[in-house]
């Protein structure tokens, strides 16, 4: 795994733009050397804000949308089009004002599909392993970019503190009993999210900061689960001033735009 680098911009407004922007060039790269790429994303105030900064900006048109698989780091356990759905937020936020190919965005299904929450898990495992290549050496592919916010309490995706997730070594869990709501949600693994190229994790505001510094640290992954957030190739914490406020400078590599 690759030892994270910080960045650190003004303020989550220029973050969630200045994150929008390296989406981009990332996608365009990739593409650019492979024919295709795969995002993985979030949800959150500034994971959002970030899809609607990428939909503001012409650069958006160099991304050729319809070569993207878009999948995602986790969601609630809710039906289609509630507005708490991650995957709601972002489809108005920029999936609906780009050319994206319906059958390369992967949802993770909700109780209206006539699923439990273990039953849309293994669904989306199972999507993840036909969408590996032999390549991946194992049952998910290797996203090109995986997005990941991080609460207050250093949880990434819905891998909370403490809870039997952490333990899982599956690709998709069900989570219950979420100390924030709702309670059901559907998560990626850690194991999961390592089989990414890069992994980022964004976060802004100065109640973030005390994770920021644990998940910067030694800290295991069951008390600080963004710890164990870590991209193969590259790994970035994009953070505003305020989020980075507690990070000693031995605890990363840190660069101020």
């Amino acid at each position: 795994m690759s030892v994270p680098n910080v960045v650190v911009h003004r303020d989550a407004d220029v973050l969630a733009k200045a994150v929008a922007a390296r989406i981009i060039t990332r996608l365009v790269d990739v593409q650019s050397a492979k024919g295709s790429a795969s995002i993985v994303l979030t949800g959150g105030t500034v994971g959002i804000a970030t899809l609607a900064a990428i939909a503001a900006t012409p650069a958006r048109d160099a991304v050729d949308w319809r070569r993207l698989d878009i999948w995602w780091g986790d969601e609630r356990f809710l039906p289609s089009g509630d507005k708490e759905r991650n995957e709601t937020g972002a489809r108005g936020a920029l999936l609906d004002h780009v050319d994206v190919d319906p059958e390369r965005v992967h949802v993770m299904r909700g109780p209206d599909a006539g699923m439990t929450a273990e039953e849309s898990a293994e669904s989306y495992a199972a999507e993840l392993a036909r969408a590996a290549r032999p390549e991946d050496h194992g049952p998910v592919p290797s996203f090109d970019v995986t997005l990941l916010g991080m609460g207050p309490d250093a949880h990434v995706a819905s891998l909370f503190p403490g809870m039997p997730a952490l333990y899982d070594t599956r690709s998709v869990v069900a989570v219950h009993g979420a100390p924030k709501p709702p309670p059901t949600r559907l998560s990626l693994t850690l194991p999961a999210i390592q089989t990414s190229r890069e992994v980022w994790v964004v976060a802004a505001g100065e109640e973030k900061s005390g994770a920021v510094r644990l998940a910067l640290s030694d800290s295991g992954h069951v008390q600080v689960p963004a710890s164990g957030a870590r991209g193969r190739a590259r790994t970035l914490f994009l953070l505003d001033r305020a989020a980075a406020s507690k990070i000693p400078p031995e605890l990363g590599r840190i660069s101020s735009p």
